[in-house]
């Protein structure tokens, strides 16, 4: 962990990690204690982390019980996803707008190594490198507002990202889209820009019922199904 970085923070970070890449499955308990030993931190910083999990939908902390990882909210989901639309797909207008063609080099460098992740078949780092895409084209044009709020909404679809890949999800695919969004962004068409942002954003809901059929035990269906 960066020795930098404030410890209850750290904890916070490698935890959530470890949720949505489903190392720490639903329903699994949690010890304040052997979460601290395995880090090598006091037990303070860890139990400031299980309130910032409970407060993101991750963990469920039940007084005299213990803190448990919940269910992926299929709600949830849907509201991250509904987040995240609104916030980035304005933010690419204004890169589309504003963004350097040195800003543009950047972005489709981290394609590139993309395109690597997957031929390494390493589907963590394709995430990782997702992320970075994303939050790359928000601070580019000083949205960071904005995209602190999109990571504070988004852990239960983190979640259902990483189960997706690369079944669900074909990941050419997303390097596709992303293509898009970032030529679209260099053509300074900001029309184009979030019509590829939103199609993106949106793929999450075309692979959400598989996933829900193939990992049943994983996931809280709390929203009704159509009539």
């Amino acid at each position: 962990m960066d020795s930098n970085e404030p410890v209850a923070r750290r904890v916070f970070r490698e935890l959530r990690r470890a949720i949505v890449r489903m190392v720490f499955l639903p329903g699994q308990a949690l010890s304040e204690q052997d979460i601290a030993d395995q880090l090598g931190v006091s037990r303070q910083p860890v139990r400031e982390a299980f309130i910032k999990l409970a407060d993101a939908g991750l963990l469920q902390i039940k007084p005299q019980r213990g803190s448990f990882i919940v269910k992926i909210s299929v709600r949830q989901v849907f509201d991250a996803r509904f987040v995240r639309e609104a916030v980035e797909v304005a933010v690419v207008a204004r890169a589309a707008a504003e963004a350097t063609a040195a800003q543009i080099e950047e972005f489709r460098a981290n394609l590139k190594q993309q395109a690597h992740a997957i031929d390494a078949r390493d589907h963590g780092r394709f995430m990782e490198l997702d992320e970075a895409f994303h939050r790359s084209i928000a601070l580019s044009v000083g949205c960071d507002y904005a995209w602190r709020v999109v990571e504070e909404t988004k852990a239960q679809m983190d979640r259902a990202r990483y189960l997706s890949m690369p079944d669900a999800t074909p990941l050419p695919r997303l390097v596709t889209q992303h293509t898009s969004i970032v030529d679209a962004i260099a053509a300074h068409d900001a029309a184009a820009a979030q019509a590829a942002m939103s199609l993106h954003l949106r793929e999450i809901l075309s692979s959400l019922p598989e996933l829900e059929k193939r990992f049943p035990a994983l996931f809280n269906h709390d929203i009704p199904d159509p009539p």
